[in-house]
């Protein structure tokens, strides 16, 4: 070994060793007769000093050294005269008696502190400095620590990891395959799996019981903050079960995260459905972190001849505790806020609720004192609270209505990081009408099982069919979501007929597991965690970027190493394929 020690651990119990550290230059300085250097591992930072009086030769080699040189050295442990015992190593440094240079290092492109001055794009582009970075080396070492977690967790309760193929079939639904070409079979092509789904339904039929896989994932998408083209799932299978086996196994396992690796004890997860998320929340991963409800509107105000609220669908609004202060400024503001094509209202409507009892809207002109006076009572609302409300079309409305109590949740701090507010959220439909294609595409996948008691609905009235399907949300992100299978051929048969396969086109995609089921298939069901976005909330982090060694872009490149790229004509060629640009 060339290091005796690392740079974090020595402390004034270690005096008057001989030891041996390697590592990185930090920094240098000198100050009078003396330079003194830091040296830095992934461990922590060492003091290293140099004396003219003791060796004027050394310290003249000390003060060429650059930032980020790679050097060993040699000395002994003694008290530093000017302590910093906010470092772990601050009470100690080095006396050194032998440098040498492993190898020397050009000037970095941006500071290699926790604080740094590159860019993100500088920083992806020189990704292996970033990594030495603390805030970013120990976001990795959280997620190493979660990944351990979790296998200690479900080896515990007798789940088998199994790695499943990466290539496989293209198959529909979902979002576009990344696909790779066959050479030894010309013109047809694999596909990387977006989720080990069918394999884990094939275990199951197997007889694994219970088969979980820390696995990459891979869906060539249009990207943005929490999103990567190839990603990370906790994926879990559960065989002889029902859905609040999976919910009792799952909730344990993220209370058992936060608790031995945040130190934060979770409580009961609450309960809610989609259609109750909807309607208070305006959204399917509601942050509940704070309160600020939704509250519908249509019986109050409407037929006071204001044509805005009398020709909407809906007309719903959130009470802002203690806002009603809010200047004219900032109700414009908000007015801008959500008018933006991001959210895409035409406009909003407040009502103060004033210090005095007193009610001032910005439709006086249509709603009196005692119509105002109704909205309050419908909002609970009291003396210093800030109504805001929106109108249009259900659906839409309630999106934009999320946006701004989000935006309104931001604005009064009531989303601190440091505070977690998980949610099960229930009884997903299990189709929805895809307007540009003209029929229903699955919400989760096609092997989703439907609510027993719905499955009559699926001819007359597929749109009302619920799904035995559950989502556990975390801060308003989704950070994993799962089913009850489908087990039984006929219904996976009719479930495809719904979702427009013709019986041939489904034998083709999915021939293998319909085969499969005719041959003992057992109740099953289970759940994918985002492990990246897991790792990302516990880091505090709004992007997922920063919990991965090596991510892509907003285009999907990794500029690092210049991915995607082309290649030869020969390679071309011995794939049978030709290119069009």
């Amino acid at each position: 070994m060339l290091r005796t020690h690392t740079c974090g651990e020595l402390t004034l119990a270690d005096l008057g060793k001989e030891i041996s550290l390697c590592g990185w230059v930090q920094k240098s300085r000198d100050l009078g007769g003396m330079t003194f250097v830091d040296i830095r591992d992934r461990y922590g930072i060492t003091q290293l000093a140099f004396n003219t009086d003791d060796n004027a030769e050394l310290r003249a080699k000390a003060r060429e050294l650059g930032r980020e040189f790679v050097i060993s050295v040699q000395g002994t442990v003694i008290e530093r005269s000017s302590k910093n015992i906010k470092m772990p190593t601050g009470e100690i440094e080095i006396s050194v008696s032998a440098i040498t240079i492993l190898n020397p290092a050009k000037l970095p492109p941006f500071l290699i502190e926790d604080e740094t001055d590159g860019g993100d794009e500088l920083r992806m582009k020189y990704r292996y400095l970033d990594l030495r970075r603390n805030p970013v080396r120990n976001n990795l070492v959280l997620r190493h620590k979660m990944a351990q977690e979790v296998r200690r967790y479900l080896d515990g309760l007798d789940f088998i990891e199994v790695e499943t193929p990466v290539l496989i079939k293209s198959t529909p639904e979902g979002a576009r395959d990344f696909v790779v070409p066959s050479r030894m079979n010309a013109g047809e092509f694999y596909a990387l799996p977006q989720s080990p789904q069918t394999f884990k339904q094939l275990l199951m039929v197997s007889g694994f019981d219970r088969y979980f896989q820390i696995v990459k994932c891979f869906r060539d998408e249009d990207l943005r903050a929490d999103r990567q083209p190839e990603f990370t799932q906790i994926d879990c299978e559960m065989a002889f079960i029902e859905q609040e086996d999976i919910l009792n196994v799952f909730e344990g396992l993220i209370k058992q995260l936060f608790k031995n690796v945040k130190g934060i004890d979770l409580g009961a997860v609450p309960r809610m459905t989609y259609a109750d998320a909807l309607r208070l929340y305006g959204s399917d991963k509601p942050d509940t972190r704070f309160g600020m409800h939704f509250v519908e509107l249509n019986d109050v105000v409407k037929g006071s001849d204001f044509p805005v609220f009398d020709a909407a669908e809906l007309v719903v609004g959130i009470k802002a505790e203690g806002c009603a202060e809010y200047t004219r400024k900032q109700l414009d503001e908000l007015t801008d806020f959500v008018k933006r094509p991001q959210v895409g209202a035409t406009g909003l409507v407040y009502c103060r609720y004033q210090a005095d009892g007193t009610l001032k809207s910005s439709v006086d002109k249509f709603y009196s004192e005692e119509h105002l006076k109704a909205w309050a009572t419908a909002f609970d609302a009291k003396p210093g609270d800030l109504i805001l409300v929106m109108a249009g079309p259900a659906e839409k409305t309630r999106k934009q209505l999320n946006e701004l109590r989000l935006e309104m949740g931001n604005q009064l701090g009531l989303r601190d990081k440091n505070t977690f507010a998980p949610l099960w959220v229930l009884d997903f439909p299990l189709l929805e009408w895809d307007e540009e294609s003209g029929r229903y595409h699955a919400m989760h996948h096609p092997f989703t099982s439907p609510k027993p008691e719905d499955i009559a609905l699926l001819d007359s009235q597929p749109g009302d069919v619920r799904a035995n399907a559950y989502d556990m949300v975390v801060n308003g992100t989704e950070i994993g979501g799962g089913s009850i299978r489908i087990h039984d051929r006929a219904l996976q048969s009719i479930m495809f007929k719904h979702l427009g396969f013709s019986p041939e086109e489904a034998q083709k995609q999915f021939g293998f597991l319909l085969e499969a089921f005719e041959y003992g298939a057992p109740p099953h069901g289970g759940i994918a965690f985002g492990f990246d976005r897991l790792v990302s909330i516990f880091a505090g982090l709004d992007s997922i970027r920063d919990v991965i060694a090596f991510p892509k872009n907003n285009s999907g490149r990794d500029v690092m190493i210049d991915s995607p790229s082309t290649i030869s004509e020969e390679q071309l060629k011995e794939l049978s394929i030709k290119t069009t640009t």
